[in-house]
């Protein structure tokens, strides 16, 4: 790596065969972006390393040099792994004009990683010298941002004009930010560019010429076309992770700017998840996801930058998102170009008038009754393209192309019985806003950002549609209700700007009720995963302490919270009491009425919500808790939209009952719970006074453990005299080691798989 103030540079090399051969990547800025920190030269480092994640697939392995840290490689491992999976199905499985010999004829072969490059990191020694914080800036690298400025990444397609003008429309602080590959791919975004240039201060370029070593590298790879430059194709080789390439090229300027959200402009069909020969993928079209933006989130919210990446227009069909923008904001649709094999004529950039995208663009205006000549095309290649739709393919939702043909077909531009390859059939909802829960949920924009974009767009859309199954049914996105959900990566405590002070408000300890107001605000702005114990103060047998339960419950989140990896999860203060009538026969139970427990735990979990979080484990040391806390969980989750979820020892059951020598009925007092006393608070527990007392029962239905028992209550002391369910005398130190150190394993792993998911994937794996 060299950084410069204006500009990074990294040395690819390719070692292959015995020799070597290098080419520099460039990132080229018009302003001062980079100093001679150590965070300077780590966001420079990141920069320059997305274009070498493509090649994952080909690499035995791939070392990055540079000022990379923990966070910076589990992204590049992630996205590898991804990239690997989705170049050998959209580039190998499926036709590939530039493929050559055997790699054109691969068998489609189902593994669980794809990846076949060691990704090593080698950091180096620390060259980054100690200076005082750059602006915007604390000690410890993270960035001070406002959440009220945006910054659009802009190419000049449909989607990020339409993009800048709604925030314009809306008053809103706004950076358009183009990134200029060296070659003719800049053709597409120059008109807008060279607009926005002249009429909006804030508007930035940042040159590069990673379509330079993307080049390079084809010429490495023996399976490809060395003729490549001359073959005519809608698409590129190999690659598939571009955006990244662009976007994190924007992240300097937003980092010395100060801007908090950064906006990319894709529509509702860019979320899909397709089976190809049996292997689940993202359609080549991972990096315009909805599933992306919240990767990256929660990237840059570990890193401290404090970014949020998303979309405004995901609700909008191509075809609304075109006449939108042609219909409201015409001095911007002027200068939209979406092709990529443009040419310069009479000081500007024309569309060539016959490759996919122009037909694409050509059939959607004339559809919407717009005019294509106002962007370039001239009426020859107006007429050319709408001739050519009705025989050649275009890269388009089916339900989309089906509307789009439809609405042509209606104003006579052409006949719909000639159209081959789609079924010419309106799709109304094509022309409403379309909330679906993966493609575009309600609450994935910033909640302050709709009701002014519902309002604009709902001047043109025929109205709104929630999708439930595979149905389409009206819903109301201007409702209450619906406005104020949070959004998961922006709550609300973070929507005022703050300046991070030089020494960053985070707190020494994991425990909420240890911090103050100022530490708890950090801490809620780095996780949003919680653990709430809850427990009860009920008898335990002549043998253990009233509290075991409330202890327990504690001591486990605490010790889960402990181990996990940074940010650790929350650990919300103790609920001490518990549904207890059961054992009241017994002196010294105290015990709350069930829908009491269930209101008080859901009301703890709505105030979570407020403050973020999005991810509730309640951590519950008594069965008896169980049917008021997941009352309580499913409340929550309805009215906070947020994931909540109740342990009771259902992860580490299992494990736990192979430990003990009699498992069976041991549920109260007994083996495992004497056990787990001894190893925290032995001075508690009277083992002269401890019993053996298993339950038998007259069915074996009705057994406890029993993997076919079903759920059934009554008083303890019908069942036993001493209250004890199990065999006490069993009991040892040792056992209650191994069962607190299997306990915490299963719950850190459940913690961290949380951490790792956004709310949409806990719901659906990806994979």
């Amino acid at each position: 790596m060299r950084v410069e103030a204006r500009r990074a540079m990294a040395t690819y090399t390719v070692v292959q065969g015995g020799s070597k051969d290098a080419i520099d990547l460039i990132y080229r800025f018009e302003e001062d972006v980079f100093d001679e920190r150590h965070a300077s030269r780590n966001l420079a480092a990141v920069l320059c390393a997305q274009v070498a994640l493509n090649y994952g697939l080909f690499c035995e392995r791939i070392v990055f040099r540079g000022a990379f840290d923990a966070h910076d490689l589990a992204f590049l491992q992630e996205f590898a792994e991804n990239t690997a999976r989705e170049i050998y199905v959209n580039k190998f499985l499926m036709p590939n004009p530039f493929l050559i010999g055997p790699a054109a004829a691969l068998p489609a072969i189902k593994l669980k990683r794809y990846l076949r490059a060691a990704i090593e990191i080698d950091a180096g020694p620390a060259r980054g010298r100690k200076r005082a914080p750059a602006a915007g800036e604390a000690e410890d690298g993270r960035w001070s941002v406002d959440p009220a400025r945006h910054a659009v990444l802009s190419s000049g397609g449909k989607d990020s004009l339409l993009t800048f003008g709604l925030l314009r429309e809306l008053g809103l602080g706004t950076d358009p930010v183009f990134v200029n590959e060296s070659g003719r791919h800049w053709y597409t975004a120059l008109n807008a560019y060279r607009h926005l240039l002249g009429t909006h201060a804030t508007t930035a370029r940042v040159w590069t010429n990673s379509d330079r070593v993307f080049s390079w590298m084809l010429r490495h790879l023996p399976f490809v076309r060395q003729d490549f430059a001359r073959v005519r194709a809608d698409d590129y080789p190999i690659r598939l992770w571009t955006v990244a390439v662009f976007l994190f090229g924007a992240l300097p300027l937003l980092r010395k700017r100060g801007i908090g959200r950064l906006l990319i402009g894709n529509e509702f069909d860019t979320t899909v998840r397709p089976t190809t020969k049996g292997i689940v993928h993202y359609g080549g079209l991972y990096d315009q996801s909805r599933h992306f933006d919240s990767a990256m989130t929660r990237y840059f919210r570990r890193k401290g930058w404090g970014i949020c990446q998303f979309s405004v227009v995901r609700p909008l069909s191509e075809l609304l998102i075109e006449g939108m923008l042609a219909r409201r904001y015409p001095d911007l649709h002027e200068h939209q170009l979406s092709c990529h094999a443009a040419h310069l004529a009479d000081g500007r950039v024309r569309p060539c008038g016959d490759c996919e995208k122009c037909r694409r663009i050509v059939g959607m205006l004339c559809a919407m009754g717009e005019d294509p000549q106002r962007c370039g095309y001239s009426a020859a290649q107006v007429e050319h393209c709408l001739r050519e739709l009705v025989t050649r393919p275009i890269h388009q939702e089916a339900a989309g192309a089906a509307q789009m043909f439809h609405q042509l077909a209606e104003r006579g531009l052409i006949d719909a019985a000639k159209v081959e390859g789609v079924a010419v059939r309106p799709h109304p909802e094509v022309l409403a806003l379309r909330f679906d829960p993966e493609r575009s949920p309600f609450d994935w924009i910033p909640a302050d950002l709709r009701r002014g974009l519902y309002r604009i767009w709902l001047e043109h859309a025929s109205g709104a549609v929630e999708r439930t199954g595979r149905i389409w049914k009206p819903c109301k996105p201007t409702s209450e209700s619906v406005l104020s959900r949070p959004y998961p990566f922006d709550p609300p405590a973070s929507r005022r700007r703050r300046a991070l002070p030089a020494r960053p408000l985070v707190p020494t300890t994991y425990l909420l009720a240890e911090m103050s107001w100022p530490q708890a605000q950090a801490r809620f702005k780095e996780v949003d995963v919680a653990l709430l114990p809850v427990g009860s103060i009920e008898q335990h047998g002549p043998h253990l302490p009233l509290d075991t339960d409330a202890f327990d419950a504690d001591f486990l989140a605490r010790r889960v919270a402990a181990a996990c990896s940074d940010p650790k999860p929350l650990v919300l203060p103790l609920i001490h009491y518990g549904v207890s009538y059961q054992h009241e026969d017994f002196s010294g139970t105290f015990s709350v009425n069930p829908e009491l427990l269930s209101r008080l735990v859901y009301e703890i979990g709505a105030s979570a919500a407020r403050y973020g979080i999005t991810k509730l484990v309640i951590v519950n040391g008594h069965g008896g808790n169980a049917p008021s806390l997941h009352l309580a969980a499913q409340m929550i989750n309805r009215d906070a939209h947020i994931f909540t979820c109740v342990d009771t020892g259902e992860t580490s059951d299992t494990d736990v009952y192979e430990l003990v020598e009699n498992p069976h009925n041991d549920v109260h007092a007994g083996e495992i719970e004497t056990s787990t006393a001894l190893a925290t608070r032995p001075e508690l527990v009277q083992m002269e006074q401890a019993p053996r007392a298993i339950p038998r029962f007259s069915s074996r239905f009705l057994d406890f453990t029993s993997k076919r028992g079903v759920g059934w209550y009554g008083r303890t002391a019908r069942i036993s005299r001493s209250g004890v369910m199990g065999d006490a005398t069993k009991a040892t130190r040792a056992k209650g080691e191994k069962i607190w150190e299997l306990m915490t394993r299963r719950l850190v792993e459940l913690v961290e798989d949380l951490k790792r998911l956004s709310l949409d994937e806990i719901y659906q794996r990806r994979y």
